[in-house]
This record gives C-alpha cells, sequence and structure tokens, in this order.
C-alpha cells in the first residue's frame, strides 16, 4: 500500500482519444491502436470542470460533516415516509398510498445512504472514514427500527390481503415486505416476538465470540530450519525466531497453507495441521454447540422444524432436503474421479516417504508436486504477460461485444482519487445510456483491502413511469507498475477481476422495476452464477489472448500451449478437492438441521466417508475453527458449489462452442441479468436454458481433465 495522494498529479501527457472503445492485446492488433486504447484508459485528468454524471444520485466527495448531516436527512426522510404510511386507515389502503411510496423511498434513498457508507472503503481522508462508519451505523439502526414498525406492517398486510391485481413483479415485491416485517417476527405473539429479540442478540454475541476467540489465538509451533525444507527463503525470512534460533509458525491461515502446500517434511505438516485444526478447540466447541441450539429454538418460532429449513426457504435451494440431495450428488458423481486423484497422490509419496501413510495433511503438498511435474506453469512468468491495461481493455471489448453494450469514459468526471476511472455504458443498438461504473483498482493507504463490487445506485422504475438508472463502483487492490509502466498481474488476479467485472456488469444491465430486484440484491444462491459465467473467458484460448500481451511487446499474447495448461490445471485434483469442500457443506447443513448432534463424532464419522478412507487428524475438532458455520453461512454453506454447478451449465450448454455468440450473450443479458430479483431463479435460469439446471456439465467438465 504505497499509493499516495500524490498519484492524482501523474497524469499522462496524451489526452486524445479518450472515448475509445476499449481494444485488447491479441496480437493481431496493431501496437498503435493498443497504445491508444490503453492510454484511454489510464489517462488521469486535472481536476476542473468536474462533471457531475447525469442520472446519478451518488454524492462521492462530501466531507466528514456533510455525510452526518446527508445520514440525519435520510433517516428524517424515511420516517417521514412511514409516517404517512402507517397513518392510512386500514379500509382506505391503496398502491399509491402504501406500496408505492415505499418503493419510491427505497429507490431515492438507496444512492443517499451508499453515498454516507462507500466512503468508509476508499476515503484518503481518516476522518472522513470515521464519519462514513458513523453514518452506517445511524442509518443501520433506523433500518431495523423501520423493519419492526407493527404499524407499517399493518398498512401493508392490509393491502396485500386485497388481493388486487398487480403485475407479476409488483406481486413479488408486495410479498417480500411482507416475508421482511414476518421475518423480524411481526406476525408472532407478543411474547414470541420477545423471544426472537432475545435469541437474536444472543447468537450475534455468540458468533462473534466464536470469531473473537478464533482472531485472539496467537498459538505457534517452533522448527528448525531442517524441518522446514522446501520453504523458500523469503517465507524463512518473513518468520519471527524464537530465543533458541527456532522458527516461529504461527497459526494464521497464510503461513499454515504455504507451509502445507510446500514444506518437504512429513512430520512437520503433520504438526502443524494438527496444531491448526486443535485451535479453540473446547471453547469454540462449546460456543457453537449453543449457537446450533438457539438457531434451532429461533427457527421454530417461525414454524419451521429446524435452522436450515429456516435458512434455505429464502434461498433458491428451497430446503435442506434438496440440499442434501444436491450435496450427496454431486460427492457421489465425484467418487471414481476422486479415488484416481487420491491414488496418483499416494504413489507419490510413496516414492518419496516410503511406507508412511497418507493423511489429509498431505494432500496439497502432493498436489502441488504433481502440478508441477504435469504442467508447464511458471506463474511467476506468466505474470509478465497480464499488464494490468492490457487486462482491463480485454474485459471490457469481451463484454461490451458479447452483451451489446459501449463503454465510454467520462472524462473529468468528480473522482475521489487520481487513479480513480468513470465510465459510461450504452446500449449498443439504441445508444441508450444504461449506467455507469467506477474503477477503483489500485492498492493505496486506508483503503478497504479486498476486491469486490459495490452498488452505489440501483436501477428502478418510478411510480410515475422514470427509471432510475444503475452505478457500480469496483474495488481492488492491485499494485502499479514503477515508473510509469503499467503493473503487472498473478494470474488468480486475472480471474479475480474478470469475475467482479462480471458482477458490474450485472448491476448495470439489470432492468427490474423495483430498487429492491436491481444488480446485486438477488437470491444468494443466485447472485454468483452471472459473474461465474464469465470467469469462464479466463481459461478459453481465443479470450486469454485478448486478455493478455507481453508487458515490453502487448502485442505478442500467451501461446496457445499456455493457454491448453491453464485450463488443465483449472480442474486439477478439483474432485478432492471439492469432496473437502462438500465435507465441510454436508457438516455445516447436518447440524443445522438435527437436533442434539454430537459434533465431533460426527465429523469423525464424517471425514473418511466423503474422503475416501482418509481418517480426520487425530485430536483435531475442525469444528471449533471452521467460521463459516459460525457467522455469515450458517446452514448456507452450500451456496458456492451451487452457484458454481449451475454457472458450468450454462457455460456449457450455451457459450462453450461460440464465445463470441452476440446472440447469445445478448438472450443472456436480456433473459437472466436484466430480471435481476423480479423473478424466482430457477424461473430465469430455466428460461434462459430451456429446461431445468442440472449437474451433468459440471461432472462432465471435472472429468474431462483428470489426471
Amino acid at each position: 500500500m504505497e499509493m499516495t495522494e500524490n498519484q492524482s498529479d501523474k497524469t499522462s501527457k496524451q489526452k486524445r482519444e479518450r472515448n475509445l472503445l476499449a481494444f485488447t492485446g491479441a496480437a493481431a492488433l496493431a501496437a498503435l491502436a493498443l497504445s491508444l486504447a490503453i492510454s484511454a484508459l489510464n489517462s488521469r485528468r486535472k481536476k476542473s470542470n468536474k462533471k457531475d454524471l447525469s442520472g446519478s444520485n451518488a454524492r462521492i466527495n462530501l466531507s466528514a460533516s456533510e455525510i452526518l448531516k446527508l445520514a440525519d436527512r435520510i433517516i428524517a426522510k424515511s420516517k417521514e415516509v412511514h409516517d404517512a404510511v402507517a397513518s392510512v386507515p386500514l379500509d382506505k389502503v391503496t398502491y399509491a398510498n402504501v406500496i408505492s411510496p415505499l418503493a419510491d423511498l427505497e429507490a431515492h434513498q438507496f444512492p443517499r445512504v451508499q453515498s454516507c457508507v462507500f466512503p468508509k472503503l476508499v476515503s484518503t481522508l481518516e476522518d472522513v472514514r470515521k464519519a462514513s462508519a458513523e453514518a452506517e451505523r445511524r442509518i443501520d439502526a433506523h433500518v431495523s427500527m423501520c423493519s419492526k414498525r407493527e404499524d407499517v406492517y399493518r398498512a401493508v398486510k392490509a393491502f396485500a390481503s386485497k388481493g388486487e391485481w398487480m403485475n407479476p413483479e409488483a406481486k413479488h415485491y408486495i410479498k417480500c415486505l411482507v416475508r421482511d416485517f414476518e421475518q423480524n417476527g411481526l406476525n408472532l405473539t407478543v411474547t414470541k416476538k420477545q423471544e426472537v429479540q432475545r435469541l437474536r442478540a444472543q447468537i450475534e454475541e455468540l458468533s462473534l465470540r466464536y470469531i473473537r476467540n478464533l482472531n485472539d489465538d496467537s498459538s505457534c509451533l517452533l522448527f528448525s530450519e531442517a524441518e522446514l525444507v522446501g520453504l523458500p527463503t523469503e517465507y524463512l525470512k518473513s518468520l519471527d525466531k524464537a530465543g533458541n534460533g527456532k522458527y516461529k509458525i504461527t497459526l494464521r491461515s497464510h503461513n499454515v497453507l504455504a507451509l502445507l502446500e510446500l514444506c518437504q517434511v512429513g512430520t512437520t505438516r503433520r504438526m502443524v495441521a494438527a496444531a491448526y485444526g486443535k485451535r479453540c478447540g473446547e471453547v469454540n466447541l462449546s460456543v457453537l454447540e449453543s449457537l446450533v441450539e438457539l438457531r434451532h429454538k429461533y427457527a421454530r418460532l417461525f414454524g419451521y422444524s429446524n435452522y436450515a429449513d429456516y435458512a434455505v426457504d429464502l434461498r433458491m435451494a428451497k430446503t435442506s432436503t434438496k440440499v442434501f440431495e444436491f450435496l450427496e450428488d454431486i460427492s457421489a458423481s465425484l467418487t471414481d474421479l476422486a479415488t484416481g486423484e487420491l491414488a496418483l497422490l499416494k504413489d507419490l509419496k510413496k516414492k518419496e516417504e516410503g511406507e508412511l501413510p497418507f493423511g489429509i495433511e498431505d494432500l496439497l503438498y502432493y498436489v502441488k508436486r504433481v502440478e508441477e511435474a504435469q504442467f508447464d506453469l511458471d506463474f511467476g512468468a506468466l505474470k509478465q504477460y497480464f499488464p494490468v491495461d492490457v487486462v482491463l481493455s480485454g474485459i471490457l471489448k469481451i463484454t461490451q461485444d458479447l452483451f451489446g453494450l459501449r463503454f465510454q469514459e467520462v472524462a473529468d468526471a468528480e473522482i475521489w482519487h487520481g487513479d480513480v476511472s468513470v465510465f459510461s455504458v450504452f446500449d449498443l443498438s439504441s445508444g441508450e445510456l444504461l449506467g455507469y461504473f467506477y474503477l477503483d483498482i489500485y492498492t493505496r493507504e486506508g483503503k478497504y483491502g479486498h476486491t469486490c463490487v459495490v452498488a452505489l445506485q440501483n436501477g428502478a422504475l418510478s411510480y410515475s413511469g422514470e427509471r432510475q438508472i444503475p452505478v457500480a463502483l469496483l474495488i481492488s487492490q492491485l499494485q502499479k507498475g514503477n515508473g510509469g509502466h503499467s503493473g503487472l498481474l498473478r494470474f488468480p488476479e486475472v480471474v479475480s477481476l474478470f469475475h467482479e467485472f462480471g458482477h458490474v456488469v450485472q448491476h448495470i444491465c439489470n432492468r427490474a422495476s423495483f430498487a429492491r430486484f436491481s444488480g446485486l440484491r438477488v437470491d444468494p444462491d443466485f447472485v454468483e452464477i452471472p459473474a461465474l459465467v464469465l470467469e469462464n473467458w479466463c481459461y478459453e484460448s481465443f479470450s486469454l489472448k485478448l486478455i493478455s500481451g507481453f508487458h515490453q511487446d502487448i502485442t505478442k499474447p500467451i501461446n496457445d500451449e499456455i493457454c491448453k495448461s491453464l485450463k488443465r490445471w483449472r480442474n486439477s485434483f478439483s474432485a478432492l478437492k471439492l469432496k473437502q469442500e462438500i465435507l465441510y457443506c454436508l457438516f455445516d447443513q447436518i447440524i443445522h438441521s438435527t437436533d442434539n448432534v454430537d459434533i465431533v463424532e460426527l465429523f469423525k464419522h464424517l471425514h473418511p466417508k466423503v474422503m475416501l478412507g482418509l481418517p480426520m487428524l487425530e485430536g483435531t475438532n475442525p469444528a471449533s475453527c471452521f467460521p463459516r458455520s459460525a457467522i455469515g453461512f450458517e446452514a448456507a454453506c452450500y451456496s458456492r458449489i451451487w452457484s458454481e454447478v449451475f454457472a458450468t451449465d450454462i457455460f456449457a450448454s450455451k457459450f462453450c462452442d461460440d464465445l463470441v455468440n452476440h446472440h447469445v450473450g445478448m438472450q443472456f443479458r436480456n433473459k437472466v441479468l436484466a430480471m435481476g430479483g423480479a423473478k424466482e431463479p430457477i424461473e430465469i435460469l430455466s428460461d434462459f436454458l430451456g429446461r431445468e439446471p442440472s449437474i451433468d456439465a459440471f461432472i462432465d467438465s471435472k472429468t474431462k481433465y483428470s489426471p
């Protein structure tokens, strides 16, 4: 994070061709055209006569005091609208005096809320970041209060009960409004409502305690240099040393994963894996047992038999039974392939370490050894073919051609840092302005540390028929190059950038009438599917050449052999890796769908069953250091696999044979991206595919590239 605000003064001297469409780093393009396109992406301008973005209500450079004042105005306006809705006599409720005010409020308030909230992620000023966090706290508290207003709930419920004709999207919106209130217990008795609030507070406290215990864990192991053979010198230099000269391995994931992947000493790998799996053993086991018990009680207050059914009911999967069937079908379908993969690893260990049994702690190390032998992939050298600007320009080219879009950089738009660029998005055929997106992709001090997409304004259609356009922000942590040269990306960063830009396109192409269903506000089992579909372009020769170019001569993309190796590498040992993930997903689903489970015994039983006979490491307790089950993904750990499976089906069925099929791309845009959350996800996918989604293509993709 070496960036400073002075970066904004390091503008390119080339000012021409700002509005060029993005070109690519393919060898077929002339070097001059490429340099012009890249300068269009990379040029920065002096901040004078800054332009507002027509149609965007997001305010991006508020001071700390302005943020807090805006937050107070947001809260006051929200209270005014909710009070007005609540005052409507129940026999006088109409769409115009109850539903429309709430829908319009949400649409109009969203960009104003985001104007207060997003600065904490990107601002260079500490006082602004603090004010943004405080504004978010105030707004969240107000939203929470509104979600518990019985007077507003009664008005909405009264209108819903009238059964008046509405279009399907409006009907779906009203159903969601009612459901949101009832998820807060407003349809329950007073006693049950009080119990809901009490349980919710206890669950939140225990969830945070579980994470806090893991974060506070400072346990470490000491090893001599001989016990760490295989680890690179840079890794060893990064470690602290104890008084006896031994290296101190703290049990943090980045340390542990590197060691399990690279250390040649089997006993060291086993000791580290065992210690990592014992963290917070008894204390977090007790916390998780209490959490699960409280969650079941919470779900039963709402009429569900267990917490898994409560959590999954509002998702694409719908029932925990469906989740079990899905996970078990995937696991069973991968068994033969995984057995072959494991046999290969066991043979290699036998050659290197003799008759020592193969354990779960050996998995990462021997997978890497086989991959090094099978694939001619030097990821350090490969990085030279992925300059940031070439990758970005290729991504823009692919997505605009595929989905009938036109991207145009906005000159002299107001920005919060000199590294930020802004693009308008137009429909290629009609010229209609569809939305905007900001790119804030380079690392700097004080900036949010992960790659993500933030919606700054949701698309919506007002009651009067006026359309509000979407605005998105892509945040990343890429390194800038030295001496004015474009920074170079590791291949996983390329994939991540393409994935997140998929979310940008998903947000911009949404045409839902309600802000509630716009862009990324969709079913969590569905939200990742479009971006995962687009990740596939990172592994196909045609598109890989469009997003690559040697940094010293960007007309030279990566060659065909590397493209083929990347595709094979993607699926290398994927069955074993996925089985390990399924193991944790099954565990998560079982504890949240069954009473009085012995958590330790459950893991001991599941581990060899799913992992082809490999036992759990003796004395470990994975449930004590599995945060996804504690907070954020409880009873929903399956969701990532679910999304990947159906994304693979879409790509294999519709795009695989013709990566630039504009007709199919437009179908995807109009039938999938445009819908957002306005329809049930299974309806959306079935309409696009012409059938219900299937796991078959996913299984085929794994077996095709088996070792």
